[in-house]
């Protein structure tokens, strides 16, 4: 490993890579080496997959960070640096000022180094990056639709065989289950669809088993969007852009999934430069964002990060997809959320947010279990009032008299 501290130096800013392409085995072996001072390392973590507490390294680390978990939560929070940016603005952020890049690399069935299951900002940080550090995972074989990439662009390699870490299957309750209905009654045939991580998304991609042509061009593809394309639900016929191909930016999931990846071609993945483009979504007719919130409020505003007085998530991509779903011919923006927390006590349909995430204008559709408002080309006592007869029934007188006194 000396050849790999020769390689770091005081003050580096050093990209890693999250999500399912996170270099775990490279990161424990480094977190038992003497580093030098002042690292600032940068990463967009995943709950559930990126657990690495990097202020813990030593007493100068620093990270800046895109998305708060409860691993960051507990770290040293003065030298927690957390960016607020939507993931096309990440891409170009990484393009400058990086000096080394951490990441994992697998080799594909006919023997190509490639990049993934994660290629987000890879290809800008390639760019910028003065150093490229890579774990070699032989326990992967890459899937056949991620970037390849030259050995010669290593600077240094370290083996590993483990397998990657899997997503947790996302428990579906009931309230999920009628909101996977209800977004799925508002799916046409050959929609584009874009979706999010947990049980709403899940339950969406459950309930689209009558659908037919639909298209996938989005952030993640996990195991529902597996298997709505080898049930041909999802085909991708229909798209102007990238037809017949199913583009992502990550996979999510578990060891059959990523088998699956490497022997199936028609999944793409690609940095947020084009999964998170505006000007390459508004190519495709009839592309629907689907997101989830933390909180909306009667103007249609949305909280998609922050509660209880601080930051528990980041902007992520949802702000990307929504203005791209304005852009589309057919395009729609939906927010899919429970209509309460906190096991009912809380309504999330509420007077003011406390963070606005997504402005009023970004949001066409909000989906509860109580229904559907729609709110596109509503004034605003009117989407007040829809919004309103889709919070928790025990939550609406209270909000009827904030929107009176409002």
């Amino acid at each position: 490993m000396q050849d790999l501290l020769n390689l770091l130096g005081p003050g580096q800013r050093i990209f890693v890579a999250g999500s399912s392409n996170e270099p775990s085995g490279l990161l424990q072996a480094m977190a038992q080496l003497g580093l030098p001072e002042n690292l600032n390392f940068i990463q967009f973590p995943i709950p559930g997959l990126n657990a690495v507490d990097f202020t813990g390294w030593n007493s100068s680390a620093q990270l800046t960070t895109f998305f708060m978990t409860p691993t960051l939560a507990k770290a040293d929070l003065p030298r927690v640096h957390y960016l607020p940016m939507q993931m096309r603005a990440v891409f170009d952020y990484l393009s400058d000022n990086i000096d080394v890049c951490l990441l994992q690399v697998a080799y594909d069935r006919d023997g190509v180094l490639r990049i993934g299951p994660n290629v987000d900002f890879t290809a800008s940080v390639l760019s910028a990056a003065k150093v490229v550090i890579a774990e070699l995972n032989t326990a992967v074989r890459a899937p056949l639709g991620c970037p390849s990439i030259e050995p010669g662009r290593i600077d240094y390699l370290f083996d590993s065989h483990r397998p990657l870490t899997p997503m947790a299957v996302p428990k579906i309750d009931a309230a999920a289950q009628i909101i996977g209905a209800l977004v799925a009654d508002l799916i046409n045939d050959g929609d584009c669809l874009q979706t999010g991580i947990g049980a709403i998304p899940a339950a969406i991609l459950n309930e689209l088993d009558g659908k037919s042509d639909l298209g996938l061009h989005g952030g993640l593809l996990d195991v529902g969007g597996r298997r709505l394309i080898e049930a041909g639900n999802v085909n991708g016929m229909r798209k102007a852009v990238d037809q017949g191909r199913h583009i992502t930016g990550m996979a999510l999931g578990d060891d059959a999934l990523f088998d699956w990846l490497a022997d199936e071609p028609a999944v793409i993945f690609r940095g947020a430069d084009h999964t998170h483009e505006v000007s390459a979504i508004a190519q495709l007719q009839n592309f629907v964002s689907i997101n989830s919130a933390v909180e909306v409020d009667l103007f249609g505003q949305v909280n998609a990060e922050y509660a209880g007085g601080r930051q528990i998530s980041g902007t992520g991509g949802s702000v990307d997809f929504m203005r791209a779903a304005k852009v589309s011919k057919g395009g729609r923006s939906i927010v899919a959320m429970n209509a309460t927390a906190r096991g009912g006590t809380v309504s999330r349909i509420v007077p003011r947010v406390d963070m606005v995430t997504a402005l009023r204008t970004d949001v066409d559709i909000v989906v509860t279990e109580f229904g559907v408002a729609q709110l596109q080309n509503l004034p605003n006592r009117q989407r007040a009032g829809a919004l309103i007869d889709i919070a928790a029934p025990q939550f609406r007188d209270e909000l009827r008299s904030q929107m009176s006194a409002g």
